[in-house]
């Protein structure tokens, strides 16, 4: 299973690139491998503010439908629009082509609160 150093996680599964003060956030390969294959997601908070920790989306598999949380307070840019026509993008390249929101971050401060690649790894027990 990979887990990109260079990425933050959360113990909710997502994981978050901070690029300044824009992030791309998606789901770890470790979540998309426990719900399965990915047939839709619903992501309509485009234009909203979104506090850490509250759902911005769901993803739906095969198995089940998924809240989406986010690891930081901030503004929704955009959605991953590749993933209308191709949600499997989420399954065969999590961390690439598969992210899900991109946004502007409100307080980066926050994001010392999220897990290293080690950390999260422990908690997954990978």
């Amino acid at each position: 299973m990979n887990f990109p150093a260079e990425l933050k996680y959360t113990s909710d599964h997502e994981w978050i690139r901070i690029e300044g003060n824009e992030a791309y956030i998606g789901i770890t390969e470790f979540a998309q491998g426990e719900l399965g294959d990915i047939v839709y997601i619903d992501i309509n908070t485009v234009g909203q503010e979104v506090a850490k920790e509250a759902v911005f989306g769901t993803v739906e598999a095969v198995k089940t439908v998924s809240d989406l949380f986010m690891p930081l307070k901030g503004t929704i840019l955009e959605v991953n629009k590749l993933l209308d026509s191709q949600p499997e993008l989420v399954n065969s390249d999590p961390y690439g082509d598969g992210w899900m929101v991109k946004i502007s971050i409100q307080d980066i401060a926050e994001a010392d609160g999220l897990l290293t690649a080690d950390a999260y790894k422990e908690i997954i027990g990978a």
